[in-house]
């Protein structure tokens, strides 16, 4: 096992990774950036290193200052978390030829699950069902519009390189498909630096249903069912669920066998996630694999008491799956609800700022993974990302209750954040009866053309005011902005009707 492991993140996944590492018996050691000095995880680590500047390619981009880090801190291993480099084949070609091990998947994997097109291509000849579309990235206008008008519209052009919804363009019809082909491809460029696109068919209103698996070195593969994350907004999740309501038995064996067929068609190791796309007749599509951890693992951790960071390193080490696939059983049900930085009712605005009043939650079936404390500053530089609210129950009414007690007794003072949101979608019958999809708040928020999200039936703005705990009135009054109390309901209220 492990001495020491270089955790290449920040916030709540750091935190997470950090207090896996202790349970282990393994010295963590964390990197920060000159806005990140005073962070959670770097006051938790016991050990950090500092690397660069805030913005991200000169410091948690930075391959060279990480594995510097890693060095001069005697770390055996590097453990990437999500995002920044956890799905870069680069770095972890480049972590391995400095002598460390990369806790997670190999570069070649990851190499051909992160191109779009390639794990396309990878998942037909191994039987593994896809969304209709290209196979290559479109090399000409005529060759989109012959596609298009083959397939039919709506369409969609994605990334090849694309993930978190960057490079994604929903095209309605024939006369919007040359812009936002070359939007798409300009905001791929960006992202990614590859502007390649291709093109699926446009599933209009389907689930999104991703299956976690895992395997080691020596030739296991286990998935760990499955979980809902029709739950979005600019096909970025912030409510997830363990398992899905949505998938029986049936379909419950189709595709986590389909899965584990994916995983094993790159040869991966470590932990993984297959998403797929199910349409109202419960027809599956493979959409495509996040060759890291996720950010809603815990909802898996908790109906099935595996503890999935410690299987990664674990597995990194070199040993064998903890468990047997016929181990593996649903205890009851989770929901994760991702606390973010932002106005929802501004176009998602990101907040930044000082947590000037901070309280969580409690109680029996509650975890709370948190980047932040009193006093933390969420900066500009980052994703807003504060913290994610874990809940357990006995079924799933069990677990959504808890929530929406959770979310109430949560204070942050300082920023706005999307909790009153999240309590509202909580509270709808769609969502209670399962009746929603990928473009549920879509489909509640309109966008008009200057880009403002407007609510258009008052009568949901509300209701939001209704499932807000109004029990904040120690509060002190000079905080202007506080995330979950009546004051930002009462504002939001006038701003909308005064417009």
């Amino acid at each position: 096992m492990f001495r020491k492991i270089l955790i290449a993140n920040r916030g709540e996944i750091a935190v997470r990774i950090i207090r896996a590492c202790k349970d282990l018996g393994i010295q963590p050691v964390a990197v920060y950036s000159d806005a990140d000095q005073n962070s959670l995880h770097v006051r938790l680590a016991g050990e950090a290193i500092h690397i660069g500047a805030s913005p991200s390619k000169d410091s948690y981009l930075n391959f060279e200052k990480i594995v510097d880090a890693a060095k001069k801190s005697n770390c055996d291993a590097i453990h990437p978390g999500y995002g920044f480099l956890s799905e870069n084949p680069d770095f972890i070609k480049y972590v391995n030829d400095c002598g460390l091990i990369f806790i997670g998947p190999e570069s070649e994997s990851v190499r051909l699950m992160g191109n779009k097109t390639s794990a396309r291509n990878l998942m037909i000849k191994n039987m593994v069902p896809i969304v209709p579309g290209t196979k290559d990235p479109i090399q000409s206008n005529e060759e989109l519009k012959s596609i298009a008008d083959s397939i039919g519209y709506p369409i969609l052009l994605k990334a090849t390189s694309g993930g978190g919804g960057k490079g994604m363009r929903v095209v309605q019809n024939e006369s919007e498909l040359l812009s936002s082909f070359e939007m798409a491809q300009s905001e791929a460029e960006k992202a990614f630096k590859d502007k390649n696109v291709y093109v699926e068919k446009y599933l209009s209103n389907p689930k999104h249903i991703e299956v976690q698996i895992i395997a080691d070195k020596h030739g296991n593969y286990a998935h760990l069912f499955e979980r809902e994350c029709s739950i979005q907004r600019r096909h970025q999740k912030i409510i997830e669920e363990a398992p899905s309501p949505t998938v029986d038995e049936e379909l419950r064996m189709k595709i986590t066998t389909a899965a584990i067929a994916a995983a094993k068609a790159c040869n991966y190791v470590n932990a993984g996630t297959i998403e797929f796309l199910v349409d109202k007749d419960k027809i599956f599509y493979f959409l495509e694999m996040n060759t890291r951890v996720q950010v809603e693992h815990p909802v898996t951790e908790l109906i099935t008491g595996i503890d999935i960071v410690r299987e990664q390193i674990r597995i990194a080490a070199g040993e064998r799956l903890s468990f047997s696939q016929d181990e593996v059983k649903i205890r009851g049900a989770s929901l994760e609800v991702r606390i973010y930085a932002e106005d929802p009712f501004n176009n998602f605005l990101p907040s930044f700022g000082k947590i000037s009043h901070y309280r969580i939650s409690g109680g029996f079936g509650v975890r709370i993974d948190s980047g932040i404390d009193l006093g933390s500053e969420v900066p500009i530089y980052y994703d807003p990302i504060l913290a994610k609210v874990v809940t357990w129950g006995n079924d799933r009414n069990e677990a959504i209750n808890r929530m929406r007690r959770v979310l109430r007794e949560i204070q942050i003072v300082g920023l706005v954040t999307n909790i009153p949101l999240c309590l509202w979608v909580l509270n709808q019958p769609e969502f209670i009866e399962n009746k929603f999809d990928t473009q549920y708040l879509t489909n509640k928020f309109k966008e008009n053309g200057e880009g403002h999200w407007l609510q258009k039936d008052e009568k949901i703005l509300e209701l939001v005011s209704k499932t807000i705990s109004f029990s904040h009135s120690k509060i002190s009054s000079n905080h202007k902005r506080t995330s979950d109390s009546s004051t930002n309901v009462s504002n939001w209220l006038k701003r909308k009707r005064n417009d």
